[in-house]
This record gives structure tokens, C-alpha cells and sequence, in this order.
């Protein structure tokens, strides 16, 4: 019996040491960032300009505006994923230029040149700092929001506070907690996750249609959540959830149906 009580207080040791790490080390883990110099100099094809958002707690958040060839229909306001840098994702940025628009994508505090402390609340604060730099020369009416994965976080809390043309989610996720436990099951993620992004939440104050594209083979983010996020998007939007039977996390790009929608919705 003694043996019993010890082994079992030993493993709830162990869980409670496993859920402290956990919480640790959860930014590292959501958010894989891979900085870049200062100075350090694109070479992205086509014309591009780099831009500098200052923040009122003092961070520096960079981004890459891309011109469409001819006569721009609009803007499209890009979130990429939780991996990388601009180094990586402007090069997937530029290519929507081929549909007829501008291209802003940011790079999240600590990725690529961006700097600054890093939280929720602050990544969807400069979110609305680069829209509210699009305004200036765009219409809101002509302003697509782009969130791919980790992206969907800020680009849907985005679409509900602001007017915009679409909002495009590509693997994207109904909140964290899906995704934590798609991993593993065992801990309290809703005690512990300090980024739980609730897209499922922020989807109600969504007034623009809204996209999603999905694959069900995709093993980062479980359809079964975006479908749960498809769920939660007001009836009365136009709305759709495209899927990809064979999809999986990031080869979307590579299906001819992805290619034939997109360019559907934006020139709707």
C-alpha cells in the first residue's frame, strides 16, 4: 500500500513538473521565431518597400509592402504562420500579386527585424497598426484580411473589429486549445495556454464573407477544427469551407481548385 501511495505521488509530481514546463515554454513552442539582421537586405522578385510600425510600448514591428503589376484592385493584409521569418513568407506573400493586389505582410515581435515583448494582446494591437497603415491608400470595402494558420488568430480578431473585403483563412484553427490537445490530451490547456487565440469567439463580430480553405490530411492543425471554426461564422455571411481530400498542412498551393478559388473570391 505504502508502495501505491508512493508511486502515485511520484507521478503526480512529475504531471505537475510536466504542466510548470509546459507553461514555461509554450511561446517557444507556438511561436518559432528566426530573427534577421537589421541591415540585412530582401531580394524578393517584382517591386517591394519595406516599412516600420512603432508601437506605443516601444517595439518595432517590420513588414513588406508588395506591388501588383498595373492597375491594383485592393490590398491584401497577410498573416503568415508560426514558422520563420519574411525571408520565408514574403516570398509566399508576393505571389497573391498575381490575383491583381497589393501585398502588406508583417513579420509577428521577434520574427525576422521585428522586435518587442511579445503577448496575444500585442500581436492583434499591431495587427490593427498595419491595417490602419493600408487606410491611407486603400478603401476598407478593398482590403482582403489573409490569416494562414497561426496567422488566423490575428487576421480573424482583425476581420471582427474592422471593415474589410473577405477574410481568407488557410489551416487555420477554431482556437489553440484544438490544437494543443491534438498533440496531447493529458494537461489543463485551458489553465495553462497563455495564447489560446479564440477565433471561435471572435468569429460572431465578423461582418465581411468569410473563406476557408482546408485539407483533411492536414497533421499541424486538425480539420475537425476548422470545421468547428466554419460552424461559428454568423449565417447570414457568405461563407464557404473548401476542402482538400488529400491536403495537408502546407501543399494547398500546389491544387489547382486552390488557385481557381482564391481567384474567385477576389475578384468577386
Amino acid at each position: 500500500m505504502e508502495l501505491t501511495f508512493w508511486t502515485i505521488g511520484i507521478l503526480a509530481l512529475l504531471y505537475v513538473v510536466i504542466c510548470v514546463f509546459y507553461y514555461v515554454i509554450q511561446e517557444r513552442l507556438i511561436f518559432i521565431r528566426v530573427r534577421v539582421r537589421q541591415n540585412y537586405r530582401f531580394k524578393f522578385k517584382g517591386q517591394f518597400e519595406e516599412l516600420w510600425f512603432d508601437c506605443t510600448d516601444g517595439a518595432k514591428i517590420h513588414g513588406v509592402m508588395f506591388t501588383s503589376e498595373g492597375q491594383s484592385k485592393g490590398a491584401i493584409l497577410y498573416f503568415h504562420g508560426n514558422t520563420g521569418s519574411l525571408r520565408r513568407w514574403g516570398k509566399q506573400a508576393r505571389k497573391l500579386t498575381n490575383y491583381g493586389y497589393d501585398v502588406l505582410v508583417m513579420d509577428y515581435r521577434g520574427y525576422g527585424k521585428s522586435r518587442g515583448k511579445l503577448s496575444e494582446k500585442a500581436v492583434h494591437e499591431d495587427a490593427r497598426l498595419a491595417y490602419d497603415h493600408l487606410l491611407r491608400s486603400y478603401a476598407p470595402e478593398n482590403i482582403a484580411i489573409y490569416g494562414r494558420s497561426l496567422g488566423s488568430g490575428p487576421a480573424t480578431r482583425l476581420a471582427a473589429g474592422v471593415t474589410a473585403k473577405v477574410l481568407i483563412l488557410e489551416t487555420p484553427f477554431s482556437n489553440l486549445y484544438d490544437v494543443a490537445r491534438h498533440y496531447s490530451a493529458l494537461l489543463p490547456y485551458r489553465l495553462l495556454l497563455r495564447y489560446p487565440f479564440r477565433n471561435d469567439l471572435y468569429m460572431s463580430g465578423v461582418s465581411c464573407p468569410v473563406y476557408i480553405f482546408h485539407g483533411k490530411k492536414d497533421m499541424v492543425v486538425p480539420y475537425n477544427s476548422a470545421l468547428k471554426l466554419y460552424s461559428s461564422i454568423p449565417p447570414e455571411l457568405e461563407r464557404e469551407m473548401i476542402t482538400f481530400n488529400k491536403g495537408r498542412h502546407s501543399n494547398l498551393y500546389k491544387y489547382n481548385l486552390f488557385d481557381l478559388k482564391l481567384r474567385e473570391i477576389l475578384n468577386a
